[in-house]
């Protein structure tokens, strides 16, 4: 079984300036989903794929693979994982003849992880062969019976469920709702990149109680501060 991580690691954060090499425990955030990566007992390679080489050779020096350069064409903002995966697996494919089993897609902005986070959940993949992917998730604080969105105009406000009875419901009668939290995400190859699609059709869930995934600059001071909480940093 060929298992790999492709850990996308762009440098033109808008959001977050240079938000993949920000600093966290003296360590850019790159550095740290790299060491998760190697850390796992099942990984057989892993592999970081990026626009910069300044990026690339922070990869290299903590023990990732760079095989190559994404174009920039696929490392924009709208830019999607399928085609950075597309072109991972193309490139190894091409030059290498080889093609993954299960992609673990790691991502940069997911900075802590549980030590047997990820080869708990390739475990269970392995275990359950009849699903496409796999999606670390989180409980959601409000049920979906409570979200609305906007339209792109913003001249109307619309419920997501149509069933408007529970509109009014109080929350606890509800279903309890999850929310994928980017942690840990993997794909079966031949069911996903191959056919071109991201997830397929049966997702496994996998529930995990932290969500520390960063967007915005808080939640890099949100994980801060938790670490000062149990004692990793001062």
């Amino acid at each position: 079984m060929k298992i790999i991580s492709i850990i996308p690691a762009r440098s033109g954060s808008k959001r977050v300036k240079n938000k993949n090499i920000r600093k966290l425990i003296g360590l850019p955030l790159l550095a740290h989903t790299i060491k998760h990566s190697l850390y796992s007992k099942l990984i057989n390679r892993t592999i970081v794929s990026t626009d910069s080489n300044k990026y690339a050779k922070i990869a290299k020096k903590y023990g990732a693979e760079v095989p190559f350069l994404r174009p920039k064409n696929i490392s924009g903002d709208r830019s999607t994982d399928l085609e950075c995966f597309k072109h991972c697996i193309n490139f190894l494919k091409r030059e290498e003849n080889y093609i993954p089993d299960i992609i673990v897609h790691l991502r940069v902005t997911y900075p802590i992880r549980e030590n047997n986070i990820i080869d708990n959940c390739i475990k269970l993949f392995l275990k359950k062969k009849n699903y496409h992917s796999l999606r670390t998730i989180s409980k959601s604080e409000d049920p979906i019976e409570k979200m609305w969105y906007k339209k792109k105009d913003n001249s109307i406000f619309n419920p997501i469920t149509k069933n408007t009875q529970n509109h009014s419901i109080a929350d606890q009668s509800l279903p309890q709702t999850y929310h994928q939290n980017n942690c840990v995400d993997l794909l079966r190859v031949k069911n996903t990149i191959l056919k071109n699609k991201i997830a397929g059709t049966k997702i496994l869930g996998y529930e995990m109680s932290h969500n520390f995934d960063i967007d915005y600059p808080e939640d890099l001071k949100k994980i801060k501060r938790y670490l000062i909480k149990r004692k990793l940093i001062f």
